[in-house]
């Protein structure tokens, strides 16, 4: 109870702060400046791509930048606006919004706070395991396609034109008749802000190339003066300490955000769990994932309360942090101090920048998340695998954000009830030595004549009982002599009592007795026995024979068996 109460358990991030070694300072300083150099512009044309004001974006680097210093247990992830998160809050709020500039903005706030509040929900019920719950094959179609649907949705500000069409595939249908609108203006913008970036990192990798770029096109379009020939720019931004506001529609609306809330958390969360336990096994030490689920979640909030949009871990700047040599959490105070500064003072300088470059920058940041030649190369090593990257990838270009990242969800879920109901199983034999091992993968290996032993790769649950005790009656058939006796590992499928479980094993003693065969448990001697007497099965010479461990189970099965002691080394361990 004295642990409930200690700053270490709510505020990692902040007990680090305050043992904050003086000697990282300056290289915190250094990647702080850097990270705020390319989180500015990616906000500014992440709130774009989200629906809302630039000075949007800016307000969701802020406060949840500090958040997670407190908050969190990595050292290097730096939290803020991210591709897949905006393309998920756009795809939600807009058509609910309906045209409604303020409305989205308060609905995009209010799907940020749920966001925050599920994250809190599955803190609490320790869900950190669900990090491994979107597979990376199914997570990696995800991101492919997030991307490629975020480009293809910023051609019209590249080119100047206005789709009217709303999915992807409408969209690219169409692009042939859209080419003859190019605004030529607009695309000589876009061509210079490819330009830059492309140059930059070429030449000056560790240049922030996104802030270069948008400088350059902002001072263009400002020397061109107030007409800019036609081409869009962000326009004047109110700066300033955000005013709090309560959102105003109707309660309706919110009943339309809590699923899409809850998906958006969950990618969100194993989005930023892979890139931040990427960064701290290269930094050698671990992170706490039901404590990363709270810092995610009241980095949202601080997100929604002062008016931004959800966020997740950023995996482009952590890498730049990463690589300037960021030692703790101080590179977010940092940034996130330069980046309020900006908020506050100095907003007037991005009134210039053109959409058709924040465009680019989506483009560019949108790019470097497509990983086509991973997915692709699945096929050679998990072909289960291959084709749920396949299927989601596929789901999310051809139904949209949304209905893919459900089937995402979805296909993660089936696949892990696949490996539960239907796992793997083992015949096991031993060795010349005496050491059990699997059968058929070493010839050395034999099995044990009038013995049958039998493991089941997952724990038994309601839901496998029955399949368990038909792999145990198919695997007997398939036997050319019937085994006297059959012995089961308890150690790996009897995790947990459950009435069905017992009942089955009930069923499957009767079997046996029916056939001659004598049933054995190995291992969990005290549960099994406790269990087995609770379910009204017999245990002992007329029941079920349950021993301590899978060799003592041999030694005394043998002996009953054919009248002699068996040698051996007490070690079990399958291969």
């Amino acid at each position: 109870m004295r642990d409930f109460f200690t700053l270490g358990r709510w505020m990692p991030g902040l007990v680090a702060l305050l043992n904050y070694r003086r000697d990282w300072l300056p290289a915190d300083v250094r990647a702080g400046l850097s990270v705020a150099a390319v989180a500015l512009p990616v906000a500014i044309a992440y709130a774009e791509l989200a629906g809302v004001s630039a000075v949007v974006g800016l307000y969701s680097c802020i406060l949840p930048m500090i958040a997670y210093a407190v908050f969190g247990t990595s050292r290097q992830l730096i939290v803020g606006p991210d591709a897949a998160t905006c393309a998920v809050i756009a795809a939600v709020v807009t058509p609910l919004a309906a045209g409604d500039a303020t409305r989205h903005w308060q609905l995009v706030m209010t799907m940020t706070a749920m966001t925050g509040l599920w994250c809190l929900v599955a803190s609490y019920f320790r869900l950190g395991v669900l990090a491994d719950f979107l597979s990376r094959p199914i997570l990696l179609g995800l991101l492919n396609g997030v991307a490629i649907t975020i480009m293809v949705g910023q051609l019209s500000r590249i080119f100047g034109f206005t789709f009217d069409e709303s999915q992807l595939i409408e969209r690219l249908a169409a692009t042939p008749d859209y080419l003859t609108l190019v605004h030529w203006p607009t695309l000589g913008v876009s061509a210079l802000t490819l330009v830059i970036m492309l140059l930059c990192r070429r030449f000056r990798p560790l240049w922030p190339s996104s802030l270069l770029a948008l400088t350059a096109a902002a001072a263009l379009l400002w020397l061109w003066g107030p007409d800019r020939a036609g081409v869009a720019v962000v326009g004047t931004l109110m700066g300033g300490i955000p005013e709090f506001q309560l959102p105003e529609f109707p309660p309706g609306l919110m009943r339309d955000l809590v699923m899409p809330a809850l998906n958006l958390a969950m990618v969100s969360f194993v989005s930023m769990m892979l890139t931040a336990r990427s960064f701290a096994a290269r930094n050698g030490y671990d992170i706490d994932a039901d404590r990363e689920f709270r810092a995610l979640g009241v980095a949202n909030l601080a997100s929604a309360f002062s008016q931004g949009f959800a966020i997740s871990g950023a995996d482009s700047r952590t890498a730049v942090n990463d690589a300037n040599g960021g030692k703790s959490q101080m590179v977010s105070v940092v940034a996130a101090g330069l980046i309020a500064l900006v908020t506050f003072f100095l907003t007037a300088p991005l009134q210039y920048i053109p959409t058709a470059a924040l465009g680019v920058v989506l483009v560019m940041a949108s790019w470097s998340l497509i990983n086509l030649r991973g997915q692709w190369g699945l096929r050679k090593s998990d072909n289960a695998a291959f084709w749920l990257a396949w299927i989601t990838f596929v789901s999310v270009l051809f139904m949209g954000v949304i209905p893919g990242i459900t089937l995402a969800v979805l296909l993660g879920l089936f696949q892990f009830l696949r490996n539960v109901m239907r796992p793997t199983d083992q015949l096991m034999g031993m060795n010349e030595e005496g050491v059990v091992h699997t059968l058929g993968r070493n010839e050395e290996v034999k099995a044990i004549t009038g013995v049958l032993i039998y493991r089941f790769n997952s724990p038994l649950t309601y839901f496998n009982a029955s399949y368990f005790k038909r792999r145990v009656l198919t695997l007997l058939s398939d036997e050319q002599a019937q085994p006297e006796c059959l012995i089961i590992d308890a150690v790996s499928c009897f995790t947990h009592q459950d009435i069905s479980v017992m009942s089955v094993v009930g069923e499957l003693h009767k079997e046996l007795r029916r056939r001659g065969i004598h049933m054995v448990m190995a291992g969990r001697r005290g549960q099994m026995t406790h269990w087995l007497h609770q379910a009204g099965i017999r245990v002992g010479e007329d029941g079920i024979q349950v021993y301590p461990d899978l060799y003592e189970a041999l030694r005394i099965t043998r002996r009953h068996l054919h009248g002699r002691p068996t040698a051996g080394p007490a070690t079990v361990r399958s291969s």
